[in-house]
C-alpha cells in the first residue's frame, strides 16, 4: 500500500511543469508606490522570477527606483495596452503575471502562479482589498470574489500563461481605457479565468478627494459605455469628467 501511493505522488510530481514567471509592470510617473510593490515581489519566498518594469515616460524617479531594484527597464509610448504588450514580447517566462504598481499581491502569488500554470484555467486574478478602512469602499471589495465582469478590473492583477496570451492576441492597442476588459471578457466567455481566493492590496488614491458616490458612478457609467460598444477615447472622456 505504501508503495502504490509514493509511486501515485511521484507520477504527479512528473506530470508539474515548472513555471518560469515573468511579472510585468507598466508604470507613468510612479515613484511614490513602485518601491513597495518591487520589495514585496523580490522578498516572496521564490525569487525565480523575472521582473521587467514597462515604463511610458515617467518624468518622476520611476526609472531610478527600478534600476535600483535591479530589475529590467524599457520604456516606449505612454499607453498601459502597448507598455503591457511590449512587457509580454520582452517576456521569458512561460507565465505571465500583470501587475499595477499601485498593488501588493500576496506573498504566495509565486505559488499561485505555479498552481494555475499547472491547472485547467488559462489565468487567474486576485479579490480585491483596499487601502481605505472606509465601510463603504469594502462592499466593492466583497463583490469581486464573484466571477463576474463587472467585477473585474486591472488592479486586480493578471496571471496568464504566455501561450494562450498570444493566441488571444494580448491586450487591444486601440484602448486607451479599460484595455484589459477584452483579454479578461474572452477569458471568461471560455470559462479560463479563476477568481483566487486572495485578495490583493489596492491603493485607494482615487478616492483622496473624491467621494465614493462620485467615483462609482464614473466606473459603472464607463463599464456601461464599455458594454454598449463606446469608443475608447470616449469612454474616457465621459470618465475624466464624471471624476472631476
Amino acid at each position: 500500500m505504501f508503495s502504490w501511493c509514493k509511486a501515485l505522488v511521484c507520477l504527479n510530481f512528473d506530470k508539474l511543469v515548472q513555471v518560469k514567471l515573468t511579472i510585468i509592470i507598466p508604470t507613468l510617473n510612479e515613484d511614490f508606490l513602485l518601491g513597495r510593490l518591487l520589495e514585496r515581489l523580490l522578498t516572496a519566498s521564490n525569487k525565480a522570477v523575472e521582473i521587467i518594469v514597462v515604463d511610458g515616460g515617467s518624468t518622476d524617479r520611476t526609472a531610478a527606483i527600478a534600476e535600483s531594484f535591479h530589475v529590467q527597464f524599457v520604456q516606449c509610448e505612454a499607453s498601459r495596452a502597448k507598455q503591457m504588450n511590449l512587457g509580454a514580447k520582452l517576456a521569458k517566462g512561460n507565465m505571465l503575471y500583470f501587475v499595477h504598481a499601485d498593488t501588493v499581491p500576496p506573498k504566495s502569488y509565486f505559488n499561485d502562479a505555479s498552481d494555475i500554470f499547472n491547472s485547467e484555467f488559462d489565468a487567474a486574478c486576485y479579490r480585491s482589498k483596499f487601502e481605505s478602512k472606509k465601510k463603504i469602499i469594502q462592499v466593492n471589495a466583497f463583490f469581486t470574489r464573484f466571477n463576474w465582469l463587472v467585477s473585474r478590473g486591472g488592479d486586480q492583477s493578471l496571471f496568464i500563461k504566455k501561450a494562450s496570451f498570444e493566441v488571444l492576441g494580448g491586450f487591444d492597442e486601440s484602448m486607451v481605457i479599460m484595455e484589459e476588459y477584452p483579454l479578461i471578457e474572452k477569458l471568461m466567455e471560455n470559462k479560463q479565468l479563476k477568481v483566487l481566493p486572495k485578495t490583493i492590496l489596492i491603493s485607494t488614491r482615487k478616492y483622496d478627494n473624491r467621494s465614493w458616490l462620485k467615483v462609482s458612478r464614473a466606473n459603472y457609467t464607463a463599464f456601461k459605455l464599455y458594454k454598449q460598444g463606446a469608443d475608447s477615447s470616449i469612454i474616457r472622456k465621459v470618465y475624466q469628467e464624471k471624476l472631476s
